[in-house]
């Protein structure tokens, strides 16, 4: 970095970036999985996979999934955070079973798995 338009510039593309992964607007479904030192240990990786691999198949491009640090519930790992339609869900001991699921009832059919979600199971 040589100048300060230069860092102003960095600054400006990150902070656009990080906005486009916050939530979800109109008919987009945000997901976002928790993938800490925790949540990598409890099983998040294969369960960010399988994510991946489903909504790939099912070719879904109005879903925007990525990994996000700590969620602050270490104990309920792995878990998945999933904005859609002005509303977060989070759903908690994840796993690529859950996970599958999850994308086909929630992401595609609008039906919340709610014997997945935090305090249903927790």
């Amino acid at each position: 970095m040589k100048s300060l338009e230069e860092l102003r510039a960095l600054r400006e593309k990150m902070k656009s970036q990080t906005d486009n992964r916050s939530v979800a607007s109109g008919d987009e479904t945000v997901i976002k999985v928790g993938m800490a030192t925790c949540g990598i240990a409890a099983g998040a990786r294969p369960v960010l996979d399988a994510l991946l691999d489903e909504a790939d198949k099912r070719n879904l491009h109005n879903v925007s999934i990525s990994q996000t640090g700590c969620i602050g519930m270490c104990r309920l790992e792995p878990i998945v955070e999933v904005y859609k339609e002005g509303n977060k869900y989070t759903y908690v001991h994840m796993t690529p079973e859950k996970a599958r699921k999850v994308m086909v009832e929630h992401v595609v059919n609008g039906n919340v798995c709610k014997e997945f979600l935090v305090g249903e199971n927790s």
